[in-house]
């Protein structure tokens, strides 16, 4: 299977190895390509781990994204800008038969040893 991050590389090569030990996250960008990736395999669980504890969605929240991300057809990503703790990014997928495009600059930061996100800017 390609990764949904990058279709160049496998996914074994790239954001499984980030699903299966956030700890191998080395950067904001690693983190966020392999969150993505957890949106299109509506990985729900990695995505509450590597959300900051203060900005972590509810019970509720992540129930309702599960939902979500199963009802989406994702598309691509791009990344547009990275910094050390920011990415400026481009998602884009298919909503009730409509092209969609998330555009985000999303804040990333280190808790409890590992990469995290915190919001977006």
């Amino acid at each position: 299977m390609q990764c949904p991050c990058n279709p160049q590389k496998k996914y074994t090569d790239c954001c499984q190895k980030a699903h299966q030990n956030i700890h191998s996250v080395t950067s904001a960008e690693a983190l966020m390509r392999s969150r993505y990736s957890a949106f299109v395999l509506a990985n729900i669980d990695y995505l509450q781990k590597s959300h900051h504890s203060s900005t972590r969605p509810s019970k509720r929240e992540k129930k309702e994204i599960l939902a979500w991300t199963k009802t989406v057809i994702w598309l691509k990503l791009e990344v547009l800008n990275v910094t050390e703790t920011t990415v400026e990014f481009k998602t884009f997928f298919m909503e009730n038969g409509s092209l969609d495009i998330i555009h985000e600059n999303s804040a990333f930061c280190k808790e409890n040893d590992h990469w995290v996100y915190l919001d977006k800017k």
